[in-house]
């Protein structure tokens, strides 16, 4: 499958090395406002391939995204250090008016994979230029912040993140909903689970897994300005199970018709992934608390985008 990527900054490159790396696409090409950066990235990503994968890496313009299957949008501004994904909202929005006109023209039938924050927000507002129906616009969403939330509770009880079934919910950032009830370590119960082996979830461990999925971008923005490599590899796991029709089941965001109290609104819950875009939304059981927040963050955003005007 062919891959375009608009966007050559940190996001953007780290998703295309891993998507080089791992073999995932047959043909990358890189869309930048600065040329000079795409051609960069895509020469230094080109030099890594001999020794893994027979991936062509290009830079170009939007004319030559022609006939790829899906298009990550990492095109926008940075987040700033203290500065809340929510933030960004104004400054995104007038990128993404020609970006996604720009992409469409050239690649109709691609499925367009949003990175830009904040994600859920630049997600719906996407899925409205485009026009396209809601399952071939996808963001991100928080599947980085699932892979945290694994990660973390991986490493409390010893064992591979890849063991730990757990999923966040709702808006990638600060209302996200980490869902501790339906959570599960192999086939059992994580709580039952933790106390097998002797590591319980206390509510002071549980605060400090919370603490460190909730806050985990706001510590690398302090520290190195930026967070991409996770969310490069979360991206590529995406393009994955598109180009391969894995039908895999993901934490991704898309335009959905309703949330608890709240209708037609960007925003995380399982899906499954597959060829076309997102193939069916899964609801998982939650406690009372769980869905009360849940809907929360879906009136949060749903609050959020209907002051943006697209004009």
């Amino acid at each position: 499958m062919k891959v375009g990527i608009v966007g050559a900054g940190m996001v953007g490159s780290s998703a295309g090395y891993a998507l080089a790396i791992l073999g995932i696409a047959s043909d990358i090409v890189f869309v930048d406002r600065n040329e000079a950066l795409a051609v960069a990235q895509a020469e230094d990503i080109s030099h890594a391939v001999p020794f893994v994968s027979a991936t062509t890496v290009l830079a170009g313009g939007y004319a030559d995204l022609a006939g790829a299957g899906v298009v990550i949008i990492a095109a926008g501004v940075s987040q700033k250090p203290g500065e809340g994904r929510l933030e960004l909202l104004e400054r995104n929005a007038a990128v993404f008016r020609d970006v996604v006109t720009q992409v469409l023209k050239a690649a109709p039938k691609a499925i367009l994979l949003i990175a830009s924050n904040p994600v859920d927000i630049m997600t719906q507002i996407a899925t409205r230029l485009s026009g396209l129906p809601a399952q071939r616009v996808i963001g991100s969403g928080t599947i980085l912040d699932t892979a945290r939330f694994r990660s973390l509770v991986g490493r409390h009880l010893g064992i591979a993140p890849q063991s730990v079934h757990a999923y966040v919910l709702g808006e990638h950032g600060d209302s996200e909903v980490l869902a501790w009830s339906n959570a599960r370590a192999g086939s059992v119960a994580l709580r039952s689970f933790a106390d097998q082996v002797g590591k319980p979830l206390t509510e002071a461990t549980r605060g400090a897994i919370d603490d460190g999925v909730r806050n985990a971008a706001y510590k690398i923005i302090n520290g190195k300005g930026s967070t991409y490599y996770g969310i490069g590899a979360g991206l590529a796991r995406i393009v994955k199970a598109i180009a391969h029709d894995e039908r895999d089941v993901l934490s991704v965001s898309i335009v959905t018709p309703r949330v608890g109290d709240v209708t037609d609104v960007a925003l995380s819950v399982p899906r499954i992934v597959g060829a076309g875009g997102v193939a069916a939304d899964l609801f998982p059981q939650l406690d009372e608390a769980e869905f009360a927040a849940l809907n929360h963050s879906a009136s949060l955003l749903k609050e959020r985008v209907e002051t943006v005007k697209l004009g």
